[in-house]
């Protein structure tokens, strides 16, 4: 295999504090999960090389803190930024709601403003019991946006992969040629 394009894509991860976004990113790129994470503050980086449709992908994936206060300063970090995953925690309806605000900080603070930025949303943690979000409520409110959804479970690792290639493949489409 000799895939002929290299492309670098900074993507980044948000949502609200709690879902899961850290355990997400780390089973991606190292296949790991852990019960116990710090508090993420400001954002962290984490790179993947991947090979989609012959060409080999730099993956920058920016892990963004959830913490209210971190909220101005985490979206300095959209800036440049090649696509988004949008996570909520399946078990947390705040979570959920919380996505319309996520959303709009991204379309306000990407250049230039566009909904066809590339995005897709993780609801996470399917693998507990304690449903609060009808998957049917979530991919209604992605259908209305035009955007993918995912159930997945980092600690399952349930459509993990799946779902950032599906991100990487949407960024990689809107990249000039060359």
């Amino acid at each position: 295999m000799n895939p002929r394009k290299k492309v670098d894509l900074k993507l980044i991860i948000i949502g609200a504090l709690g879902v899961g976004k850290t355990s997400l990113l780390h089973q991606y790129v190292h296949k790991t999960f852990y019960e116990d994470y710090q508090t993420t503050l400001g954002a962290s980086i984490l790179s993947k090389i991947i090979v989609l449709d012959d060409t080999t992908l730099k993956l920058q994936i920016w892990d963004t803190g959830g913490q209210e206060r971190f909220r101005s300063m985490v979206s300095t970090f959209y800036k440049g930024s090649d696509g988004c995953i949008l996570a909520f925690d399946v078990t947390d309806l705040e979570s959920f709601e919380a996505l319309d605000t996520w959303r709009g900080d991204v379309l306000a603070k990407t250049i230039p403003m566009e909904q066809s930025y590339p995005m897709v949303v993780l609801g996470n943690k399917i693998d507990l019991a304690d449903r609060q979000v009808p998957q049917e409520v979530a991919r209604g409110w992605c259908k209305e946006k035009d955007i993918p959804y995912f159930e997945v479970s980092a600690k399952n690792d349930i459509n993990v992969v799946q779902a950032f290639e599906m991100l990487a493949s949407r960024a990689l489409s809107r990249c000039p040629p060359g």
